[in-house]
């Protein structure tokens, strides 16, 4: 009898003691050509939970930790693994808007349950997709067999190990700038998505998808775990299972435009659209009415209705002091600070706005939003109002991201759009409530970023989604300047050319595009080059990057109907480029419209309109100067 007992320990004492060394887990992409093993690694008395990434049989990510903490209990070692389903899906879906007018959701899927060797009444899921765009992993906490059970997670040891010399675009908040460093050398939190460029060129962008009702997190470096970024939470999260983290998500791409072609990845880790009828959801362009006046108010429409836009904006101020907690957005007080002498009626701006088939939209403050937003909401559809801006929104913490997007929810219930400024950014929560159209958390024209910054931006910032970046055009550069005494201007000023913020209403994906953001219909010319402005649309039906490279240059081709629109935008730095048009249909002519930086246009904005025919065949050498664009349109020839 001793000896079977024995003999049964022994036994036991093996099995644990293989964990880790032989059970291996395996999800590949459709095409094979992105793989992920999961598995453990005995360290000490513990086998610890890792990961690792390749492509087409090269490393993407070593060997790296996977873990989360839970109260008391770590789930990242000691624990039994076992295979709880494997299942693959290919579908395509179509959105209420986009860059593309459908998409293609294609994944193999393993879902990994995981015990506490000491306790294995409790578990967690690992639930790992591949795609041929990507890795997307994600924790999952089922619901205990006898009911819910609190949870508190408190840190996660997700961890994404990178080759030696990988470097990074590394920025430590959603509107500041980016520097390329190695990722040993970042000095703080790097903000998602982070977009990586491997030593053998290959380019990587990790960031998260569905953070919904979680804490945000971002990227840290640890300097006793060398090419490690870790991932760190904001804050502790409460909830109650079942419950699933966000998407932990590793891009891959050959080029740096496949990082923005494949973006649609993070819609597709997200749920499908769960407004009943969007017809009311409509995007379009918008300009801000900024004198908070009867009189701009009614200007800005008649100058909506005449430049194609489809949405007039009442900025800041039209309710009162947005930072005090006394103000009511429920009443038109305006701000003296903003017009001291302000005689807007806005129930009649919007009864105008809308006999002109021109919607309106509100900012409000998150100070006014937490108070009144159950308020404020029947009240602005009875006005008829199109949508809100949320101002100054709190991120971060569990608590104000779960409100948030609740915030969103109840919008949805009144038929109104949103955007949402400062620092948040999308994980593709517009998949699943597509009135959320747009939001900042971008270093925008707000903050006059020079061209370098606009060039990095579409393979960074602009993954994550849609990006509410201000499109300007007059701003200071053809009025007065004041110069210092070595002859710069003093003050904020567009440090781009006009060609370039034309190309940007392209090359920058919105679907409501803020435009004129520092402008008033008094500063409008009708330059001939605003034809552009008035015909580009703000949702597509495809899209290409034809070409780009990080911080440089980019031209994108996005398509609508029949007709094509091509933005090019260069860094600081004066360049040739060639474009090439083999993405254009066999067989097919196109009438193109250029609009270029020409120094010898007769307009004051030094933009010049050539026109030229065009098919898949064409080669065009563009010459860009100095933070300079071009901006084009195709029509079909019939």
């Amino acid at each position: 009898m001793k000896q079977k007992v024995l003999l049964f320990l022994i036994l036991v004492f093996l099995h644990f003691r293989s964990i880790g060394q032989s059970q291996i887990f395996l999800v590949k992409s459709p095409d094979e050509k992105l793989e992920i093993r999961i598995g453990f690694t005995k360290t000490g008395a513990n086998s610890l939970l890792e990961y690792e990434v390749n492509y087409l049989a090269k490393p993407i990510v070593l060997k790296s930790q996977l873990g989360i903490t839970s109260g008391n209990a770590d789930w990242g070692k000691g624990m039994n693994a076992s295979l709880y389903s494997k299942t693959s899906a290919d579908s395509i879906w179509k959105p209420v808007y986009g860059e593309k007018s459908s998409y293609r959701d294609h994944y193999n899927e393993s879902v990994i349950s995981l015990r506490h060797i000491s306790n294995d009444k409790r578990e967690m899921r690992l639930i790992v997709r591949a795609y041929n765009e990507g890795i997307a992993f994600r924790y999952f906490f089922p619901e205990h067999p006898e009911g819910g059970s609190y949870l508190r997670i408190t840190s996660e040891q997700t961890e994404f190990k990178m080759p030696q010399g990988t470097v990074g675009y590394f920025t430590p908040f959603a509107q500041t700038k980016y520097e390329l460093l190695p990722i040993n050398k970042f000095p703080g939190e790097a903000e998602r998505p982070l977009s990586l460029v491997l030593p053998d060129g290959r380019y990587v962008c990790l960031t998260e998808a569905e953070m919904v009702n979680y804490s945000r997190t971002k990227f840290f470096t640890d300097s006793t775990r060398a090419n490690s970024l870790l991932c760190k939470m904001y804050g502790q999260v409460d909830e109650i299972t079942p419950f699933k983290t966000p998407w932990r998500v590793i891009m891959v791409a050959d080029k740096p435009g496949q990082l923005l072609e494949n973006n649609f990845l993070i819609l597709n880790l997200n749920p499908p659209n769960q407004i009943k009828n969007a017809a009311w959801i409509k995007p379009g362009k918008v300009m801000r009415e900024v004198t908070l006046s009867a009189a701009g108010a009614r200007d800005l429409v008649d100058f909506a209705v005449k430049r194609n836009l489809q949405y007039i904006h009442f900025d800041a101020g039209w309710y009162g002091y947005e930072y005090v907690m006394s103000s009511d957005a429920s009443q038109v007080k305006v701000d003296p600070r903003r017009n001291p002498r302000s005689d807007l009626d806005l129930p009649e701006a919007i009864r105008y706005a809308r006999s002109k088939g021109i919607g309106v939209i509100l900012y409000v403050n998150q100070r006014a939003l937490q108070q009144q937003l159950d308020q404020i909401l029947p009240l602005f559809k009875s006005w008829g109002v199109a949508g809100v801006k949320f101002g100054f929104v709190q991120v971060g913490s569990h608590r104000w991201t779960a409100w948030m997007h609740e915030a969103v929810r109840k919008c949805a219930q009144y038929n109104l759009m949103v955007n949402i400024h400062d620092e948040y950014r999308p994980t593709g929560f517009s998949r699943t409530y597509p009135n959320l159209l747009t939001q900042e958390g971008v270093r925008g024209n707000e903050e006059m970023p020079d061209a370098n910054n606009n060039t990095i931006l579409p393979f960074t910032r602009f993954v994550a989604g849609a990006a509410d970046y201000t499109i300007c055009y007059y701003t200071q550069r053809f009025g007065k300047t004041t110069l210092d005494a070595q002859g710069k201007p003093i003050g904020r000023f567009i440090q781009t050319t006009s060609a370039h913020q034309l190309a940007l209403a392209t090359v920058y994906y919105s679907p409501l595009q803020y435009m004129y953001w520092y402008d008033k219909p008094s500063d409008v010319n009708d330059e001939p080059e605003l034809e552009y402005f008035d015909q580009v649309p703000t949702v597509w039906d495809d899209t290409r990057v034809l070409q780009g490279e990080i911080g440089k240059f980019i031209s994108v081709a996005r398509r609508t109907g029949d007709d094509w629109f091509v933005g090019t935008i260069t860094n600081n730095d004066a360049r040739s480029l060639t474009l090439s048009f083999d993405f254009l249909p066999e067989g097919k002519v196109y009438e193109a419209s250029l609009y270029d930086d020409d120094p010898k246009a007769p307009a004051r904005t030094k933009v010049g309109i050539r026109k030229m025919k065009i098919d898949r065949k064409t080669k065009i050498k563009v010459s860009l100067v100095a933070s300079g664009g071009q901006a084009m349109r195709l029509m079909p020839v019939k």
